[in-house]
Formats: structure tokens, sequence, C-alpha cells
């Protein structure tokens, strides 16, 4: 489908700021949807080449405020929604945070795409909603468990996207990413974690639990299954997985992580950084053969060797010492 205008929800984080990069890459019209802030920042996008910047039209707003909605949404026919708070630990804190923002701010966004006759709103959901997997590997039709209040927060912003195309006619899909890791990610999640750790020169490294699994997807991937969900007519009405249908625990994913560093590390547990024994989620593995039969779309970097590259080409962006600057590697980011 060729669409006028994109808007780009959470544009300055880090799956909205590769995603935006890709579709101008692509030749699309974007307009960038970034938090307010009063330093006028936008986020990872502040970083992005020259020409990219300058092709993209950058508006600051809230998704908890309907009326800056409607303004963001207004001529655009293309809606990525991807703003959201994500960090799980966090959502142990802060659960109304979490419902005003993912909950409430969807339906902001949905509100508006409806009153604007959008062509196709896209919204991001996350593989947390399933828990702990049941059956793998995990298909669409996978049971939802909310064991954070986080995963229970997208599953209500789920179900209000998919009530929206059912009750009102809006062309909705639901993307459904699983883990997804790569430059600019911040060290609330795991990868980030070990490579800022290990650059930083600690060689014990501090994390949670070693033996749950996941399905880790490259960011540059999950950006070519936005785009694919987006134009795919018969995903409309429809959960799509993007994940690699590989799963890695987490303390092989340290020993892969230095493996492509060449550095020698132990792991110590951090009870800061374990969840609560019912609220952990212990294996995700992807079955991703909907997104193929719908979309066309496939991992790039699939398997233990796509995988590794995804890795060393984190571990590179890591590696510069002005990017790594912007991590705390002794503090436990929630």
């Amino acid at each position: 489908m060729a669409f006028q205008r994109v808007l780009v929800t959470g544009a300055g984080g880090f799956i909205g700021s590769h995603l935006t990069e890709e579709l101008v890459r692509r030749g699309f019209a974007v307009r960038s949807l970034v938090e307010y802030n009063s330093f006028n920042s936008w986020g990872w996008l502040d970083s992005a080449a020259p020409e990219i910047r300058a092709a993209i039209e950058v508006v600051s707003g809230d998704v908890r405020d309907p009326h800056a909605m409607r303004a963001a949404v207004a001529g655009c026919d293309l809606v990525l929604h991807l703003a959201a708070l994500i960090a799980i630990p966090y959502s142990y804190v802060a659960p109304q945070s979490y419902v005003d923002t993912n909950v409430t701010g969807t339906l902001n966004l949905l509100q508006a795409a409806r009153e604007a006759g959008v062509s196709r709103f896209v919204h991001t959901s996350t593989s947390e909603v399933y828990g702990t997997a049941r059956f793998v590997p995990i298909t669409e039709e996978h049971p939802l468990q909310g064991q954070s209040p986080y995963a229970a927060s997208k599953i209500g912003a789920d179900q209000m996207a998919l009530s929206f195309h059912k009750s009102f006619g809006l062309p909705v899909s639901v993307i459904r990413p699983f883990n997804t890791y790569g430059p600019r990610q911040s060290a609330r999640a795991v990868i980030p974690t070990i490579i800022s750790q290990i650059l930083g020169g600690q060689t014990a490294i501090r994390l949670g639990s070693l033996h749950p699994t996941r399905d880790f997807n490259f960011v540059r991937d999950v950006a070519a299954g936005f785009i694919a969900v987006a134009q795919s007519e018969q995903a409309v009405g429809e959960v799509v997985n993007v994940g690699s249908n590989f799963e890695i625990s987490i303390g092989d994913t340290v020993r892969v992580i230095a493996e492509v560093l060449g550095r020698d590390v132990t792991v110590e547990q951090d009870d800061q950084r374990l969840r609560p024994a019912l609220s952990e989620v212990e294996r995700l593995w992807a079955d991703n053969a909907k997104a193929a039969r719908l979309t066309g779309w496939a991992p790039a970097y699939g398997g233990l060797d796509g995988f590794r590259r995804g890795i060393a080409e984190t571990a590179e962006w890591f590696s510069n010492p002005a990017n790594l600057r912007l991590y705390k590697t002794d503090v436990f980011n929630r």
C-alpha cells in the first residue's frame, strides 16, 4: 500500500528511531511524535544522520493528551503506534503510569485515528503478553497471561486496538515483536546490560536469572516487520508475531556476547534484578509462520549465526566511547 504521510509515535525511542530512519530510507513522508521535554530533545533522533533529520517532521506531545493526539494524527493516513512505558521492573513501582500511558494513551490514538479516517493503524504489542510459554513455538493463539503490570497494561492496549477494528471498522493490525535488541537500547534490557558492563571494564557481570529463554530479534528486522505489516492488506484485524523462531537462555547469551567481545567474564546474581517468582517469564520462543504467510516478512538475523551477527553490530555501537558514556554501567537501570 502507498501512504501519503506516516505518524510514528515513540519515534525518539529505541525501536522508534530505527523505524523512522528505515521509513525515510524507503521514501516515506514521516511525522515523528516525541515526548515533550524542556530540552527540546528528540531522543535518539538527535543522533540520526543530518539527511534523516531534515526529512522528518518532528512534533512534541504526550499520548495521554487526547487533544494533542488529534493534532498529531491530522493529515496522516498511516499510524505506527510505538509510544509506551516498557520497563518491566519499573512497572512494579508505578503501575498506574503504565495504565495511563499504555492503555489510555493507546485509546487516545485510536480515537484520533478513527476521527481522521486513517487508512491503517499498526499497534505495537509485546511477547510479554504471552507470559511463560505453555507451548512452543508460541503462535498468536497462545493464551495471554499478564505476569507483570507492564504485560497487563499491554494486554489491555492490544485488546482496545482490536476492539476498534471490530466495533468501528478501524483498519488495525497488531504487531507483536519478541525481544528486540540492537544499538541504542536502554540498559534496562539484558543485552545492553551485559555489553555495557563488559565494555565498562567489569569482569563480574551482575544479572538476575540466567535460566529463562528469550527469542531475540535484531532491531533492523523488527523495523522491517513493522513496514511489512503496515503494507499487508491481509494483516488487517490480525495479531502478527515478529520473532526469529530461535530461543536462547540468558546464560548462553552471556557466553555469546563474551565470545564476540573476546572477554572472559563471570556472572554474579544481583537480587534487585530478579523479578518476583510468579512474575518471571520463563520461556519465549516465537512461531513466525503467520508473519511469513501474511506479509512475506522473515528475519535477516535469524538463528544462532544471525544472533551472533546482531550482537557484533550492537557491540560495535556500544564500543564507541561517546555511546558508552551515555550508560551508567555500575547502576541498576529499572
